[in-house]
């Protein structure tokens, strides 16, 4: 998994795990901040998290676009000190009325563009570093090593974001509104760590920053590839993006409908072992055993089997400890903490996901980076089938709402935990392996351009997220849920259906 893999590739991954980490601590507590502070309905809020999530995703095209131009290091650069102005007038408490919400949506944008020259560009430079022979076999690998680097980050987020709106309340007195700006503030301090990588380890990945000098070095090689060569590449990755908008839609689901389902819905307090998935260090001892696991089947010398075991054994007794100490406690759940699962299962997993496919390439047998796209897609859809089981006999969102007490409905906080593990799986045979199939097939000139094309799908996605948002409401939540599972679905059907075109140039 790790081996021959081009040492900038760590220094990339480090400077975006501080960046993801902040941002994913503002999401996770952003859709629930901008019900509570400004008393905005499901569909309301829904509206602006994803718009939101779509200029993110959106505004890479335009970095792209810039980078080609003037360089990919310079856009990074550029990115990290919008986004970090962003945050930090996000993390000003303003109060509730016009003035804030004018103030945050600045804020908004200036994250959006910042992230638009920092995200894709850092990714076609992780791709740029596999451009070497020596590299180029290692490319989805090393995609998968980004993407979990991504994740680190994301998933400290929610329980940093609890954690520092407690904090705030108990030594501030501020109330819980205005609480959510502590979290906020922590993606200030986040970028100024990711900014200190990427300068601190800059030196092992200049040589793909890139330059006027270098675009025009690809100009040169575009004009003398095949037109329709370079026109059957465009196209290819065009279908691609068609069919990843409605993963994101379904996926990014977890920041709105599936955080309303936890606030709402889910049993608000759990008590022992039920509470032991709930501890991001109980994770954490999970992930290391995972890895200790790996790491004492697969090292060739009697040392490095000795303390693989040695750590899956100190492992396993802690985590034995954490469920003695655990006996009889109760913990309230708070909707937030639930984005750790998929963070965590994406750590956790994606060793267990190279393996496979390594063991299925060894026997020529590893399917296309389009194929499992969409088989991606198909087990997104197997994700909201859990919800929808576990949505019967529950209450639609309004009667729940107006419900006494007593006359409430819950759910168990496993059929969340169990989508985000069926999710994740979809994650990975889909977004790791299109990023990569899109910095292998992409034209020489238009990388960045094809780059900013992949976060377009996803920003439609996100903000195609907002249906979830005006579906919750009087609708029974099983028929939410299955809103989902149609588009995947049908979305699965249309990349079988042209997946002759997608392998002939993968």
């Amino acid at each position: 998994m790790f081996e021959n893999q081009p040492k900038g590739l760590y220094a990339l991954a480090l400077a975006n795990t501080g960046e993801r980490f902040g941002y994913y601590t503002m999401l996770a507590v952003f859709a629930l901040f901008l019900r509570e502070n400004f008393g905005l309905t499901a569909g309301t809020a829904g509206a602006i998290y994803s718009t939101f999530l779509a200029l993110v995703y959106f505004l890479p095209l335009v970095g792209g676009f810039m980078a080609d131009k003037f360089g990919y290091g310079k856009m990074v650069t550029i990115g990290i000190l919008i986004m970090f102005f962003g945050y930090l007038m996000l993390s000003v408490p303003l109060g509730n009325a016009a003035p804030a919400m004018a103030g945050m949506i600045v804020a908004l944008l200036l994250i959006s563009f910042g992230t638009g020259l920092f995200k894709g560009n850092l990714q076609v430079m992780v791709g740029n570093l596999y451009d070497e022979a020596s590299f180029s076999a290692s490319r989805d690998s090393g995609f998968s090593i980004f993407y979990m680097a991504i994740n680190i980050g994301a998933l400290f987020a929610p329980t940093a974001a609890v954690e520092i709106m407690k904090w705030g309340e108990a030594s501030f007195g501020c109330t819980h509104a205005e609480a959510y700006h502590y979290a906020f503030a922590v993606a200030c301090l986040s970028l100024v760590l990711s900014i200190a990588i990427y300068y601190g380890m800059r030196f092992t990945f200049r040589h793909v920053e890139s330059d006027t000098k270098k675009a025009a070095a690809d100009a040169a090689v575009q004009e003398e590839e095949d037109p329709k060569d370079t026109k059957d590449r465009v196209v290819a990755l065009c279908l691609v993006f068609a069919v990843v908008i409605f993963f994101w839609m379904a996926f990014h689901q977890n920041g709105l409908t599936l955080t309303y389902f936890a606030d709402e819905f889910v049993t608000p307090t759990v008590v022992g072992a039920a509470a032991m998935p709930f501890n991001v260090l109980n994770l954490v001892l999970c992930i290391i055993i995972v890895y200790a696991l790996f790491s004492l089947f697969q090292s060739k010398s009697r040392l490095a089997k000795t303390i693989s075991g040695v750590v899956l054994l100190a492992c396993a007794g802690a985590l034995y400890y954490q469920y003695v100490a655990s006996e009889g406690k109760a913990v309230d759940l708070a909707a937030p903490i639930f984005q750790q699962f998929n963070p965590s299962f994406v750590v956790a997993l994606t060793p267990v996901s190279l393996a496979i496919f390594g063991w299925l390439a060894a026997r020529k047998k590893e399917p296309s980076a389009p194929r499992k796209i969409a088989y991606g897609m198909l087990v997104a859809g197997a994700a909201y089938l859990i919800m929808v089981a576990g949505s019967i006999g529950l209450l639609t969102p309004d009667a729940q709402a107006a419900a006494a007490d007593a006359d409430k409905t819950f759910a168990s906080p496993n059929i969340l935990i169990g989508t985000y593990l069926v999710l994740t799986f979809g994650e990975l045979l889909l977004s790791p392996m299109g990023i990569s199939f899109v910095s292998k097939v992409a034209p020489a000139k238009l990388k960045g351009t094809m780059m900013g094309g992949w976060f377009v799908a996803t920003a439609l996605g996100n903000f195609l997220v907002s249906v979830g948002g005006f579906l919750w409401g009087d609708l029974p939540l099983w028929i939410v849920w299955t809103v989902f599972i149609v588009l995947c679905l049908l979305s699965a059907a249309f990349m079988f259906a042209v997946m002759k075109r997608l392998e002939k140039v993968a």
